[in-house]
């Protein structure tokens, strides 16, 4: 399979990129700088904004799904605005590529506990609230896609560096709420997000819908 993944140089993308190639695809990885990542067999690299679409488009064209790691940056001012414009541009180019099909990373904090979703409640984090926010606000408008086989994922609530977990392979999905295990914590490693992304672009399994996984 040939897969695109947008924001490569990033905590997410890069373990993608790395779980993609174990798994014997060919990877094109994308970010404004990629000189960081390392070569390897069946991967290529280009230097491209996700706001340019026309040069994003001819980056992506001829893949069989891209997966989206895009992150306008957490200490970005504008987070909340650039993430969405990024967003529509990123969905715009696979559109103009004739891509079919888009895997978007999302976050948490629009998943549902009790009716209400994780990011309006008081405890959340408000170093977190303008990206979270932003990626609810996106999933809403990825819905309306009639164009693409769009699948939005929202990761577990904790799921961040540091969980050393490593990759595991397993893990338990969800749909609109949190996973939790016996604990009552709902976490993954990064290395298993990755496995959670190539499994579903390999089978395609929430076409049309958001999930999310953990642990």
């Amino acid at each position: 399979m040939k897969i695109a993944i947008i924001g490569a140089t990033g905590f997410v993308g890069s373990a993608v990129v790395k779980e993609a190639l174990k798994r014997g695809h060919v990877v094109t990885a994308l970010a404004r700088n990629t000189s960081g990542i390392a070569g390897a067999d069946r991967l290529t690299l280009k230097n491209v904004d996700v706001t340019d679409e026309t040069a994003l488009a001819e980056a992506v064209k001829g893949n069989d799904v891209v997966i989206s790691a895009f992150n306008a940056g957490w200490g970005n001012p504008n987070l909340y605005a650039d993430f969405l414009a990024g967003s529509r541009h990123i969905e715009a180019a696979v559109e103009k590529a004739g891509v079919k099909r888009l895997i978007v990373v999302g976050g948490a904090g629009s998943l549902f506990i009790d009716g209400k979703q994780l990011v309006d409640g008081p405890d959340f984090p408000q170093e977190y609230k303008a990206g979270a926010t932003a990626a609810r606000d996106y999933l809403d408008i990825i819905r309306a896609n009639q164009q693409l086989d769009w699948t939005f994922f929202s990761p577990a609530i904790e799921m961040h560096p540091g969980i050393d977990a490593g990759r595991t392979g397993k893990y338990r999905l969800g749909t609109e709420a949190p996973v939790f295990d016996d604990k009552g914590r709902s976490t993954l490693s990064v290395e298993d997000l990755a496995v959670v992304l190539v499994d579903e672009a390999e089978k395609a399994a929430h076409i049309g819908k958001r999930f999310t996984a953990a642990y």
